[in-house]
């Protein structure tokens, strides 16, 4: 359900704006129009510097839970306790890219062995230069005797597959041979390793900086606290119409109508205020909220995923609510994937506590009903048992289009509801028409498809009242889908000329959407089938590859070798089977609730949310 909202157009003098927005915080129903604000330079600055501490403080929490952390970490000194985490960040990151270079050098000239980089300057003033050269073994085999014949060949190292050689000459010569030549060592392996532990000694210091910032964060939560409020100011000031010379300033603001009567008692006690309250139009960008039921609610997650409805129309989130979660249960398809995605949702619960509340909830439900999903259907984790009260993979096919059937006319049905209610029965005969229709032929030849005897008396195919009632809806759709004309026309029967062309073309675009509105509903069938037949797959290959598929006939020490081979590979298997599944089964489901669902229901999706200034952000 949308909660419903109060507009207040608010005037007040210009230099009271600071100390009138302040109450307003601290009253904490109001939400002020601010669309249409252009940033400038100085309030983009704002808007980083409000993003750091966003990111900071995400890191920190990540932070404070790892092995890094230290509790023995020292205090910083108030108001320092950002600078010191951005400053902590930057050493931390140059000695761990110093480091990724020291490592690179030390992998290529470890191989060369430790001695005193100095010695080759020495040796090259006095004549002798070294140039260090690395070749395939079957390379230097091949063609060191003929190398050695012009050049001063020394090796240094091999190994099966490289050789390392040194060239000695004065530096001028050139050498053309089959080897890859090496940048000559300017420090030795030990200084090189001297300064990877200098670095790493840099990251622990640093680190035991950044566990003393995570213990101090909630300073950083409270600045990143005040420059949100200095952001509402910006972005109000900028937004508010200037009026009497920039004396005045003229503000939209909005309220929930249950709570209106508080804002109006602040309103009315603050000086030099005045207010016009009033309903919201069609044309306001008046901002949603939600509120359902405890099961609806935990949905809104899914919802917010696509778009809040618009103010004014009908908020689809109960009503998508159990086709979701019935979706899901059909594409995981499985008791004990079920029952394990059920498991995860109570350990987030217990141990995520309030803040994961409605996700775990959430996780619960679907897992639940996956698990009655998949004992009705006799899997568990791909093996048949005998609950089983219908066959998924020979009878589902045409059960997943007939309740994709059922939920596009019921989305259908929420949309003709809502539009008689809110322009008048008139405004719906083109889709009531298609809606009488549908479900006559639904009826009289579709439920037949899904079981011979489920025949209605008297309303078959071939009955009169079944050719009533679709000359009925066509007649709507072709001859009522536009009653906005002139009398005139109607009387010179030219508009109802222009309703049946434009009823026909309207024909081909609905059964060619309908058409394809419903045959997406079939992925259903899919995704649950592929991940049984997977399950399966895993299963026969634990058996098979381990040998115990023929069953254990003696039990000795290469028994439990196999068992040990087959638990290995079911564990591996199903949890792979069960990562790819679990996301099919979260969103196919929500593809066919925004797509199929929200178009035939009628859906209008609004981007803006009620955000009522508050002290606490």
């Amino acid at each position: 359900m949308i909660v419903k909202m109060m507009k207040y157009n608010i005037v007040l003098f210009s230099p009271e704006r600071e100390r009138f927005i302040e109450r307003l915080r601290e009253l904490g129903m109001v939400d002020i129009t601010t669309s249409g604000w252009e940033p400038t330079e100085a309030d983009r600055e704002l808007v980083t510097a409000i993003e750091s501490r966003v990111k900071a403080l995400a890191a920190l929490e990540q932070f404070a839970a790892g092995d890094e952390y230290t509790a023995e970490a020292p205090k910083i000194e108030a108001g320092k306790v950002f600078e010191s985490y951005q400053s902590a960040q930057a050493a931390i990151a140059a000695a761990k890219a110093d480091n990724a270079r020291l490592e690179k050098i030390l992998d290529e000239w470890i191989a060369w062995g430790d001695f005193d980089c100095s010695i080759l300057a020495k040796l090259a003033e006095s004549g002798l230069v070294l140039r260090y050269f690395t070749a395939q073994r079957s390379t230097f085999e091949k063609s060191s005797e003929e190398w050695g014949a012009n050049l001063n060949i020394a090796v240094v190292g091999e190994d099966d597959a490289m050789v390392r050689f040194v060239v000695i000459g004065d530096g001028t010569e050139e050498i053309a041979i089959d080897a890859q030549e090496q940048k000559a060592p300017t420090m030795n392996t030990s200084e090189l390793k001297a300064q990877i532990e200098a670095n790493e000694a840099i990251v622990k210091a640093q680190n035991a900086v950044i566990s003393a910032v995570a213990d101090a964060r909630t300073e950083v939560e409270a600045e990143l606290a005040a420059l949100k409020c200095q952001m509402q100011d910006v972005r109000i000031e900028a937004t508010a119409d200037k009026a009497a010379e920039g004396l005045l300033l003229v503000m939209e603001g909005w309220a929930e109508k249950a709570t209106s009567e508080k804002v109006d008692a602040m309103l009315n006690e603050y000086p030099n205020v005045v207010y016009i309250k009033e309903n919201p139009t069609p044309e306001d960008d008046t901002p949603v909220k939600l509120k359902n039921g405890p099961f609806s609610r935990l949905f809104e997650l899914i919802g917010g995923l696509y778009a809040l409805p618009k103010y004014g129309t009908l908020d689809m989130t109960p009503f998508f609510a159990p086709f979701y979660m019935l979706f899901f249960a059909i594409c995981l398809n499985d008791a004990g994937y079920g029952a394990i995605i059920l498991a995860l949702g109570l350990l987030m619960r217990f141990a995520m506590g309030e803040k994961m509340r409605k996700m775990s909830y959430l996780t619960m439900i679907c897992g639940g009903a996956t698990t009655l999903f998949g004992l009705a259907t006799g899997s568990l984790f791909g093996m048949s048992i005998p609950t089983a009260l219908f066959d998924f993979q020979a009878e589902f096919f045409s059960w997943a289009l007939a309740l994709g059937v059922f939920q596009i006319l019921f989305g259908m049905l929420l949309n003709i509801i809502f539009k008689a209610r809110t322009f008048g029965i008139t405004s719906t005969f083109s889709i009531l028409g298609w809606f009488i229709v549908l479900v006559s032929a639904c009826l009289a030849g579709g439920l037949q498809l899904l079981n011979e005897s489920w025949v209605i008396p008297g309303f078959t195919t071939s009955s009169l009242a079944f050719y009533i009632a679709m000359g009925v809806g066509m007649f709507m759709m072709l001859f009522l889908n536009d009653l906005s004309r002139k009398p005139i026309e109607y009387i010179l029967l030219y508009g109802f000329l222009k309703n049946f062309a434009s009823g026909l073309w309207d024909t081909y675009n609905n059964i060619t959407g309908l058409l394809s509105d419903v045959l997406s509903y079939i992925r259903l069938f899919a995704i649950g089938l592929s991940g049984g037949v997977l399950a399966q797959v895993f299963n026969s290959l634990a058996l098979g590859l381990t040998g115990l598929d023929a069953g254990i006939e003696q039990f000795t020490v290469g028994t439990i070798f196999q068992i040990l081979g087959a638990t290995a590979i079911l564990l591996v298997g199903h949890a792979i089977n069960l990562f790819m599944s679990t996301i099919s089964s979260f969103v196919h489901p929500m593809r066919l609730t925004f797509v199929e669902f929200y178009k035939n229901a009628g859906f209008e999706m609004t981007t803006r949310t009620f955000e009522p200034l508050t002290k606490e952000q």
